[in-house]
């Protein structure tokens, strides 16, 4: 669906050349939900206006549907940003226009579609974001959620194979960005949409992506499935990034770390192990000594999983066999002794 291929982009201040994106390699397949994440200033806002040519990079390719549309015409780019959706933080909608105008508006332009067509369409979308009843209000008459719904149901108004959703929960709050994401879920497996996020926040990737790009200071420095990249981070900014997420205590791990004759283990489980009592049986099988201090049961999308923080503690050889009791049972096993606590998610 998308291939980014060494892509650059290099923004001139005064005498200075300061590069946003460097050297930004990514496929994204057809039909999944892809993120990025990064802090502020990152560049992901200019990598993802970069996929529909918002911002033209200085370097590189970005392939859409086997065609390099950097080498696009203006003609060719009208067409292709027909076909590419775009949903924003802060809405962007027409405030003189009422919540159904505001959707035909993007049809209307498109010059394709009857009147009829038009309002059908429209009726659609309507329905598929749960405003039906809304159609002839205002935008200053909805709540921040209802507001995002019509700029989504307005980003689906042309059929659009790829929905780009520039930070489309943070102006929302918790509760509200939850029936955000719930809904763009719904669209993706529904429609088939091919969709791309960029947020600063963890808990959006992990509800609803497929895989996931960690991007600092323009550069690409982590990448992979949400599963992988979310319970194994390698880089540390994505590590800061997921303890935020867990509120782990970090300085209460650090202390933990420093004590003799006992283990800190992080055990992941993900899948149907999740809600085995692994744990319980193992303790009845070994006379070490297992405390759980941290940890966390929830879900990645639609996997469950498990990570806990423990201290083992007795004698070596029984440390031993819980150790090959937890492997036994397919629990993956970090040793935090070993490993530097900034590593801890």
């Amino acid at each position: 669906m998308i291939k980014i291929e060494a892509l650059e982009k290099e923004y001139v201040v005064g005498q200075r050349r300061i590069a946003a994106l460097r050297r930004i390699d990514l496929q994204v397949e057809k039909g999944e939900i892809f993120g990025i994440i990064g802090r502020s200033g990152a560049g992901k806002s200019t990598l993802l206006r970069a996929l529909n040519l918002l911002e033209r990079p200085t370097a590189g390719k970005v392939i859409i549907e086997g065609e390099d549309i950097t080498q696009y015409d203006t003609q060719q780019l009208l067409a292709l940003r027909q076909r590419i959706g775009m949903v924003f933080q802060h809405f962007n909608l027409l405030s003189a226009k009422t919540v159904e105008q505001n959707i035909a508006f993007p049809l209307k332009l498109s010059g394709k579609y009857s009147k009829e067509q038009r309002q059908q369409r429209v009726d659609e979308l309507l329905e598929l974001v749960g405003l039906s009843a809304h159609r002839h209000q205002y935008p200053s008459q909805l709540s921040g959620g209802q507001k995002q719904r019509v700029g989504i149901a307005r980003a689906l108004a042309n059929y659009p194979h790829l929905l780009l959703c520039d930070e489309a929960t943070s102006a929302l709050d918790p509760e509200t960005t939850q029936s955000i994401l719930r809904l763009l879920l719904d669209i993706n497996q529904k429609l088939g949409l091919t969709i791309v996020l960029i947020t600063h926040e963890m808990q959006v990737i992990r509800s609803i992506c497929d895989r996931v790009a960690v991007i600092d200071g323009g550069e690409i420095v982590e990448s992979g499935e949400v599963v992988d990249v979310f319970l194994h981070p390698q880089h540390p900014l994505t590590q800061g990034l997921v303890a935020e997420n867990q509120a782990l205590d970090l300085e209460l791990l650090q202390q933990l770390r420093q004590r003799e004759n006992s283990d800190l283990l992080r055990l992941t489980y993900v899948g149907d192990a999740t809600h085995e009592p692994i744990l319980h049986r193992i303790a009845a099988q070994t006379s070490a000594d297992i405390v759980i201090l941290q940890g966390v049961i929830a879900r990645i999308k639609n996997t469950p999983y498990g990570q806990l923080i423990v201290e083992l503690a007795g004698e070596t050889s029984e440390r031993i066999k819980v150790r090959q009791l937890l492997t036994a049972a397919q629990v993956r096993i970090d040793d935090l002794h070993s490993s530097a606590v900034e590593g801890v998610q």
